[in-house]
């Protein structure tokens, strides 16, 4: 039997966690600085005074302020729960009304959730060749599902061809429509996903 001590033993695994722990509070505080001063004003150096760490700490993170913001995208893109929308898809394979409710359920987790992330991304997009990229991939990531789903349904199921299909989707389920309706008209998320759900069905199903 080892006789090293318990807490030895286990100290690769606490400077494991204890490193995913200054991570996770060093995206929490870029998000909250991004946020409210904006991707051009805010510094790797604010972004460690208010995470509580150096500034060397933050570029070992995750390498700059691009890598910061890449780090934030995917944190809200979990957030969304891409794997409920996935087994809510399978569970409605055949029935496509109910999966287009799934995708607009995870529009809604994402808009809900992650509403200032995107629109940090979408701003700071025009000025930053990088952060331009971010934004694309991932617009283009949301047509992919669209067209993967859309592509899985019997020939005559859409009203009109993919790439229209495709593109009232994006129309209907943006952050703008989303933002619109909750904050300005004082629409409920849920009710704005019921809306969505029959909305999608009847612009694009024959």
């Amino acid at each position: 039997m080892s006789s090293e001590p318990p807490r030895r033993r286990y100290d690769s695994l606490r400077r494991t966690l204890q490193a995913q722990a200054t991570s996770v509070e060093i995206a929490k505080a870029a998000r909250r600085l991004f946020v409210a001063q904006g991707w051009a004003a805010t510094t790797v150096r604010e972004v460690a005074r208010e995470a509580g760490v150096s500034v060397p700490t933050v570029y070992s993170a995750y390498g700059n302020k691009t890598g910061l913001v890449q780090a934030i995208v995917d944190a809200a893109d979990l957030s969304a729960d891409a794997p409920r929308m996935l087994a809510e898809l399978e569970a409605a394979a055949g029935d496509p009304p109910r999966q287009l409710a799934a995708m607009a359920g995870y529009d809604r987790r994402l808009f809900e959730r992650a509403a200032d992330v995107i629109a940090l991304v979408r701003e700071a997009a025009r000025t930053e060749p990088d952060l331009a990229t971010t934004y694309t991939d991932a617009r283009r990531r949301a047509d992919d599902t669209r067209i993967q789903v859309f592509t899985s349904w019997p020939e005559g199921t859409l009203r009109e061809d993919l790439t229209t299909s495709v593109d009232i989707y994006a129309a209907l389920c943006t952050i703008d429509v989303f933002t619109t309706l909750t904050t300005e008209r004082g629409w409920s998320p849920d009710r704005v996903e019921t809306w969505w759900a029959t909305t999608l069905s009847r612009e694009l199903l024959a």
